[in-house]
């Protein structure tokens, strides 16, 4: 290999790297975020009060014991003469250090339960899209729409062309030279179409996998869930605010497991019926079209 190949596919391999190490964070990263995403959902705002509330009691759980044990050793050192009690336990103590835990984790696991199960609630949704994993790619399936089955709307969805194209090893491109269109570096965060979903609705999501177990997740909808073969799990959202949304896989399902994000685009729920319509109406005409063309008689010699 040519010695700059070796030093693309190192340069590669490094943003690659530090891409999806921000992706553990939150799959369209910003400068020194060190916290979950507020997320703009019901449930995303739940599970970051969760996460709050979780990071609060571990701090102060922190300032007790680290407190005591810097108390410990500077009051009681031997350099001023202390001695050591000598007894083997305390029924007293190991009854408050038993209680005061499980209190604290019931306490902790009663909101966490209402969520959850909150999140599995799918009754009275609006809108259903099937979410299936492959390697390594989604596939988004419409099936139906405020009460009325969706025609044929579907497609899969990859990493965008110009990231798939950097990261092979012998392309000579860098990967910093992919751009959003505001500028930014967004390298492996594209995709060539992007899942179109409305504002204010509560849409049920249906995700099963293609052949290995995937998982979707998008961290500004405040969940992830595993797409298993033969399986369906299933979960909902409603967004409130228009915007891109990025998430990744988050299962290792193979070798381009790091290659396969997701991007979902949340716009007003009119601009979404227009997109949609468009779509029913593209289906309808690609049907017509092939039904037109099968119905040609072929002559002699015609293929």
């Amino acid at each position: 290999m040519r010695f700059g190949g070796i030093r693309n596919g190192a340069l590669a391999l490094a943003v690659a790297t530090g891409a999806l190490s921000a992706a553990a964070v939150r799959a369209n990263p910003r400068p020194w975020q060190l916290n979950l995403p507020e997320g703009v959902t019901e449930t995303s705002h739940a599970v970051w009060d969760l996460n709050m509330a979780s990071f609060l009691v571990c701090v102060g759980i922190g300032i007790v014991v680290f407190g005591a044990m810097i108390i410990a050793m500077f009051r009681f050192r031997k350099s001023r003469g202390a001695v050591a009690e000598k007894w083997s336990h305390s029924t007293k103590l190991e009854l408050v250090w038993t209680i005061v835990p499980v209190l604290i984790l019931a306490g902790l696991a009663w909101p966490a339960t209402k969520v959850l199960l909150q999140n599995k609630n799918t009754a009275g949704a609006q809108m259903t899209i099937k979410v299936t994993g492959y390697q390594w790619k989604w596939r988004y399936d419409y099936l139906d729409y405020e009460g009325r089955t969706v025609k044929k709307v579907g497609f899969m969805s990859s990493l965008a062309f110009s990231s798939n194209k950097v990261r092979q090893l012998d392309s000579g491109l860098s990967p910093y030279s992919v751009k959003a269109a505001d500028g930014s570096n967004d390298y492996l965060l594209n995709v060539d179409h992007l899942l179109v979903v409305p504002v204010g609705v509560k849409i049920r999501f249906l995700v099963t996998g293609g052949d290995v177990i995937h998982s979707w997740w998008v961290p500004d909808l405040g969940w992830k869930m595993d797409a298993i073969p033969g399986l369906v799990n299933a979960a909902w959202t409603n967004i409130s605010k228009p915007g891109i949304y990025r998430g990744q896989c988050a299962e290792l399902c193979g070798q381009d497991h790091g290659f396969m994000p997701i991007v979902v685009k949340a716009v007003p729920k009119a601009q979404f019926e227009q997109w949609l319509a468009a779509q029913e109406d593209g289906a309808r005409l690609d049907k017509a079209a092939r039904t037109a063309q099968a119905s040609i008689p072929h002559g002699p010699g015609q293929g």
